[in-house]
């Protein structure tokens, strides 16, 4: 075998390539796709256009897109998830609810109404219904059957006037034995009493493979459930993408009281309550909302602040952890915060930030133990995923979870994760390889894409501009009690807790709703495209190729020899 190049001249005739003979690395007008071999770039801002939407109305109750349209136990908010690998998907979906008002439940029905909610309410019986998948290559006959589980969850508030929620009965049923990239037909439902969802489809992904990857991977966060976020849905579903990934905040239930009433805010909206709210009906609106998209393309979700919706006996996160379907178990996670997945030749680590993260944390030692087994010869890469930024010079959570960089950022790194996607701040933006806030050309690529269209206003003032750095005080971790924001002490802003310009860390940003398309085209090379809504049309807005350096960026991590591919 001959021996290696060095990796000066590896970068140098990868980027020949990318300039001479590719002619997918051209746009057509001729100008040339960046790649993070050009870099580190100078960054850019692009001025928040004012004809825009800045603000999101949510979709009222009574529109066609979230109301109830099926009729007993009939399954609805059909979802398609992944498991660890390619072999096996998670298929879920929600059945029959009844209403009870008063003091005495007199009044019974199977789904008159659409959800449970009220002041004297019974959860319905799980096992009621049965939890039924059958699937196979073909649409007639589907040979194949999976049996699931089910559960109810409740939110609950014991306090006057406040209204409290039971949910339907949810599904999960687990696929297995599945061919890699592969189209299945699938129904589910209850059989036994003739209540089956109609057929639908999902193909599976690529086995694991430094030359196999999805096609296309829509990734945005901060959804909401607003006629901007029916605008981004709409250019997701013009992208066609084989996996969508949720960075957080999914239905913004907790801007509402548990009677429906809504506020634009969630910090200051309902000051005067016992602790804050959730109408939780809109996350069956939020399910009607989304299943012709994620009943067909799998949907991997992390949570964000919005999902905490805690109640007065202490619990959190009961929505979330019920209605998605998580491959926990299959990732050696016991948890629903943080687990990990593979889509073809891409390892996905997905974290938590509303959890224990320090050192002696169970999802610390767990992510140790995920990286230390990811074979980078077959899973060549590396992105994590959670929803709040490390890196934004946004005024909204500016370093709000330094803490969390603290702990995590070095194993992070020592393991060459490649790029991490945020939600979080409701804008764009994109940065430079960095390290510990210094340019770094063996960092991560730090994306975030918390611009989904919801509720609260878009993020339009940087910490760097006059007057808009927030005091430090203000930047403690709210969720976790920790504060570990101070004034740099190194750099272009030390002394200070902010810029006085733009980072040299941000290479790009904007604020517009928008969502992002990952394209991996092989070991080393992957086009990222974030795509603004302009309302009528989807612009691309930003795209760059992100290139590992596999051979140059030896980490301390162990790492299996990795060789570089042209695009």
């Amino acid at each position: 075998m001959a021996p290696l190049l060095p990796s000066s001249v590896f970068a140098s005739l990868l980027l020949l390539i990318l300039l001479c003979v590719s002619p997918s690395a051209i746009h057509a007008g001729g100008d040339r796709i960046p790649s993070t071999l050009d870099g580190p770039f100078e960054p850019v801002t692009v001025p928040f256009d004012l004809s825009l939407r800045g603000n999101a109305v949510d979709l009222p109750d009574t529109d066609p897109r979230v109301v109830r349209r099926v009729n007993g136990f009939e399954p609805e908010q059909i979802s398609v998830s992944l498991s660890a690998n390619h072999d096996s998907v998670w298929i879920s979906w929600v059945t029959g609810s009844f209403q009870i008002w008063g003091e005495f439940w007199f009044a019974f029905y199977w789904v008159s109404g659409e959800f449970q909610i009220g002041y004297n309410i019974k959860p319905l019986d799980p096992t009621t219904v049965g939890s039924i998948v059958r699937y196979g290559k073909h649409r007639y006959p589907l040979r194949h059957e999976a049996k699931g589980k089910s559960l109810v969850y409740s939110q609950l508030y014991p306090f006057e006037g406040l209204q409290n929620y039971t949910s339907g009965i949810i599904h999960h049923a687990r696929l297995t034995g599945l061919r890699p990239d592969t189209m299945y037909y699938y129904r589910c439902g209850d059989p036994s009493i003739g209540a089956m969802s109609d057929i639908y489809s999902f193909r599976t992904m690529p086995a694991s493979g430094p030359k196999s990857y999805p096609r296309k991977i829509a990734i945005f966060g901060d959804l909401g459930l607003t006629y901007n976020t029916t605008a981004t849905i709409s250019h997701v579903k013009s992208n066609n993408p084989d996996l969508v990934v949720l960075v957080g905040d999914v239905c913004y239930a907790n801007l509402y009281l548990t009677n429906g009433t809504g506020a634009d805010c969630y910090s200051c909206s309902f000051s005067n309550t016992p602790i804050h709210e959730t109408y939780q009906p809109r996350w069956d609106y939020w399910g009607r909302f989304m299943q012709d998209l994620i009943a067909k393309v799998p949907i991997m979700v992390v949570e964000g602040n919005h999902e905490i919706e805690p109640q007065v006996g202490g619990q959190t996160f009961v929505s979330y952890s019920s209605r998605f379907a998580f491959p926990s178990e299959e990732s050696g996670s016991r948890s629903t915060f943080y687990y990990s997945f593979n889509a073809g030749g891409i390892h996905f680590v997905m974290l938590g930030a509303y959890i224990s993260y320090d050192h002696s944390s169970e999802q610390y030692r767990w992510l140790e133990r995920d990286l230390a087994n990811v074979d980078r010869s077959i899973t060549p890469w590396l992105v994590a995923v959670w929803h709040p930024p490390w890196y934004n010079s946004y005024n909204a959570h500016y370093r709000e979870v330094e803490c969390m960089r603290v702990e995590m950022e070095e194993l992070i790194y020592s393991y060459g994760v490649d790029i991490v996607f945020n939600g979080h701040v409701h804008a764009y933006e994109r940065s430079n390889r960095v390290y510990n806030y210094t340019l770094d050309p063996c960092g991560p690529v730090y994306i975030t894409v918390g611009d989904g269209g919801n509720r609260e206003k878009m993020a339009v003032e940087h910490a760097d501009e006059p007057g808009e750095c927030p005091e430090p005080s203000t930047t403690a971790d709210e969720y976790m009690g920790g504060f570990c924001a101070a004034n740099f002490t190194t750099g272009p802003a030390a002394g200070n807790f902010c810029w006085d310009r733009q980072p040299d860390f941000s290479a790009f940003r904007e604020s517009s709703f928008g969502h992002g398309i990952l394209e991996v085209k092989n070991e080393t090379w992957a086009l990222w495209k974030w795509h603004r809504n302009q309302d009528a049309v989807s612009e691309v807005g930003d795209q760059i190729y992100i290139v590992r350096q596999p051979e140059r960026c030896l980490r301390t991590a162990p790492q299996t020899r990795q060789w570089i591919a042209d695009l």
